[in-house]
């Protein structure tokens, strides 16, 4: 969060960020895969995030209670607020996320907090390029269902938004721009 912080100081010097802990961190489970430019800046093209949530059919059959649904989307919001606010100079959004499990059943509200989360943009879809006048809605990709998805389908997914971001960064930056030594 500290470098996020500064990185939006110096793009934005007009505004003011804070932090409180310098070992406050956003780590999505599937990690954050980067494209170097030749003078060595990391630029993100792919951040993947997975959540299984619903353990309530499982304490059903063993006789206990329900849980309240919820809880990984809230940590959800979080990172996706701060990973949007790192990405606000650039016009595109690489943010994948794939839940599963009962929660994400068609019939759970849950699934309207991940919507809100998408900025209302349709699950089980991509966005990847912002959206709308002044490209104000950084969406993301939001894939969720009850079913678990197999390493194969979120593998396709991840790829086709990795892909896209490393063309964008070769139409914004020029190709050569991510030659060693280049920059």
């Amino acid at each position: 969060m500290r470098e996020v912080v500064a990185d939006m100081r110096s793009k934005f010097p007009d505004v003011d960020f804070h932090h409180l802990h310098a070992r406050s961190s956003m780590r999505p489970d599937g990690g954050i895969l980067s494209i170097v430019r030749g003078d060595g800046l990391e630029l993100p093209i792919l951040i993947a995030e997975k959540k299984n949530q619903g353990t309530n059919r499982l304490r059903e059959s063993e006789g206990k209670a329900a849980q309240a649904k919820g809880n990984a989307i809230e940590r959800l919001g979080k990172d996706v607020i701060g990973f949007r606010a790192a990405l606000l100079s650039e016009s595109i959004f690489p943010f994948v996320c794939f839940g599963d499990g009962c929660d994400f059943a068609d019939d759970s509200s849950i699934l309207d907090r991940v919507v809100t989360i998408a900025m209302f943009g349709e699950l089980n879809r991509e966005y990847l390029h912002n959206q709308g006048g002044g490209e104000r809605f950084n969406r993301g990709s939001f894939y969720f269902r009850e079913p678990e998805w197999t390493e194969r389908e979120m593998q396709a997914r991840c790829y086709s938004v990795a892909e896209k971001r490393v063309y964008y960064y070769y139409s914004k930056y020029g190709e050569d721009a991510f030659s060693p030594g280049e920059g």
